[in-house]
């Protein structure tokens, strides 16, 4: 069988637009419910068979990455493929650019995206329920990027229903204060509760309405030992943001500036990383 010569793919992070936790699961996970939408701020990742008789390798550039490649989701997404297809070995390079413990969902999205890619490049045929099933393996985020399309996330956030959202052009701006908050940590310090809105259809209202409606609980349980989050929030609005919050368990905060064709500035530490674009 002749393979494709090789696949470059591009895994966007996330937003979360709310985010409410709601109680702990019998596995020790806990239930969630959020709307996720696709945000392109992207990493680059790059599948190449290898040579013969080579091994798999995992090679990284960007923002560094903590531990043993090997067990980094990218690597992890090959070995659960190969061990169901037989997998010939592979080379993939992943060149990291979205922060790090941010709440955006990044490396969920590169073992998602590793698994469409190979899914392609061996000609795996996979649909994207199969391919779903295996990101739900890797993780509860992971399954979201195989449609990679605005849904109303629930349980784990690995199960989802279409939501009607369109923000598609809307100017939005990320500030990731070079925080890095491990979800373990994140979820320690949240106490789960009943939804404090109807998140759908506090969505389906104007955005500038959702700043009394649409919240994220990892806000109030992070910002008294992270206080940073509520002042880029702050200072989001003041630049005229209609909505900004955390995205995610942090320590990302973005803000939403409709009708403008960038966001403007913000005075901040050379030390952060931003985002600036449209949804």
């Amino acid at each position: 069988m002749r393979y494709i010569c090789g696949m470059l793919v591009f895994p966007n992070a996330k937003l979360n637009l709310g985010l409410y936790v709601t109680g702990v699961r019998p596995d020790g996970f806990r239930n969630l419910e959020s709307v996720f939408v696709p945000l392109p701020w992207c990493d680059a990742l790059e599948v190449l068979p290898a040579a013969d008789h080579a091994e798999s390798t995992l090679t990284l550039t960007g923002i560094p990455i903590p531990g043993d490649p090997t067990t980094n989701l990218c690597y992890r997404a090959y070995e659960l493929l190969r061990a169901d297809f037989n997998l010939p070995p592979v080379r993939q390079h992943l060149h990291k650019v979205v922060p790090i413990g941010a709440g955006l969902g990044g490396g969920s999205a590169d073992a998602a995206f590793a698994l469409r890619a190979l899914s392609e490049l061996f000609e795996l045929k996979l649909t994207s329920e199969t391919l779903i099933g295996y990101a739900r393996r890797l993780g509860s985020d992971c399954a979201f990027f195989v449609a990679n399309k605005p849904v109303f996330a629930y349980e784990k956030g690995d199960v989802f229903e279409d939501i009607s959202l369109d923000l598609t052009g809307t100017a939005c701006k990320v500030v990731y204060p070079g925080l890095h908050i491990s979800t373990a940590e994140a979820y320690a310090r949240v106490q789960p509760q009943p939804p404090r809105h109807d998140l759908r259809s506090a969505l389906s209202q104007p955005l500038e309405t959702w700043r009394e409606t649409v919240s994220n609980d990892f806000e109030d349980a992070l910002t008294p030992t992270y206080p940073v989050l509520r002042e880029i929030k702050q200072q989001l609005y003041a630049a005229g943001a209609a909505y900004a919050s955390l995205s995610g368990s942090g320590s990302a905060v973005y803000g939403l500036f409709p009708g403008l064709e960038l966001p403007p500035n913000l005075a901040l530490p050379a030390e952060y990383l931003v985002w600036d674009g449209r949804l």
